[in-house]
């Protein structure tokens, strides 16, 4: 149903934002909606070089409260996290970062999300701010690596 997608030439290294994403815990710091995470498993991913975390967020909406669980590829070497969907209000959701250093310094970020609601109230709702909701998503991950590594 809805998807978003969004690249941005970031002042850092992909590694830094790599790292910023893949922190988990902390996203309840700082984004906006994410009331509370908790990564349930962390283990070896069957491809060599990658790590599987298993983690639920809570997403708190206006009189929505709502926990998922997700399944988060992590790749350390190639700068990028898939993201699939395990339980709780989605029919699906998939997403991923990818992160590539550049020739003159900084980072390309890439994220896409795609997902779909079982309730179709909640859906509506949703699709009516979706884009901009997005929008915040990913600006509260830049002003989250402004933070912790500086103005770049």
């Amino acid at each position: 149903m809805p998807t978003h997608s969004e690249k941005r030439v970031m002042p850092y290294m992909a590694a830094q934002m790599y790292a910023l994403v893949a922190d988990v815990p902390r996203y309840p710091e700082f984004l906006p909606w994410n009331s509370a995470a908790r990564v349930r498993s962390r283990r070896p991913g069957a491809e060599p070089g990658s790590e599987v975390l298993e983690a639920d967020l809570v997403i708190s909406f206006k009189v929505f409260r709502e926990r998922f669980g997700s399944r988060v590829v992590l790749w350390p070497d190639r700068k990028r996290i898939d993201t699939e969907y395990l339980d709780g209000p989605f029919k699906y959701l998939r997403s991923w970062w990818q992160f590539a250093d550049r020739a003159d310094g900084g980072c390309d970020v890439e994220f896409f999300v795609d997902f779909e609601f079982r309730n179709a109230i909640l859906q509506k709702v949703i699709g009516v701010v979706f884009d901009e909701a997005m929008r915040r998503i990913v600006r509260a991950f830049e002003d989250r690596a402004a933070a912790l590594y500086g103005q770049g």
